[in-house]
């Protein structure tokens, strides 16, 4: 399980398909420096009182703290080079709009299943 220090939802949109990933910070101390890592992409989100489990499709887990969904210098280099090399396919997306479109998108799955 990975609980970093803050995070945030990338969106990526394809012509096929769009696909959601936690991009994660941890901050160094004296000895070591910043770090970052990208999930595999979500799968399942596990809400609880004080964070989100969101389970990557590797099935790795990050454990997200509701109060640290934001974006230091950890995790903003990576992210501007994320924009930079593919301006039209990522976005940066709050939890509440990732939570209603991926649920949204898990009905359009399902029905298409029936």
């Amino acid at each position: 399980m990975y609980t970093p220090d803050n995070w945030i939802i990338i969106k990526l949109t394809t012509e096929e398909a769009t696909f959601y990933k936690v991009l994660a910070g941890w901050s160094g101390g004296y000895l070591d420096g910043d770090a970052w890592r990208m999930n595999s992409g979500i799968e399942e989100v596990k809400e609880s009182a004080d964070y989100y489990d969101f389970i990557g499709n590797s099935g790795s887990v990050y454990r997200c703290y509701k109060g640290s969904e934001t974006i230091r210098m950890n995790i903003a280099g990576v992210l501007a080079q994320l924009r930079k090399a593919h301006p039209d396919i990522v976005a940066v997306i709050s939890f509440e709009d990732f939570n209603s479109e991926f649920n949204e998108q898990g009905e359009k799955e399902r029905e298409h299943v029936k």
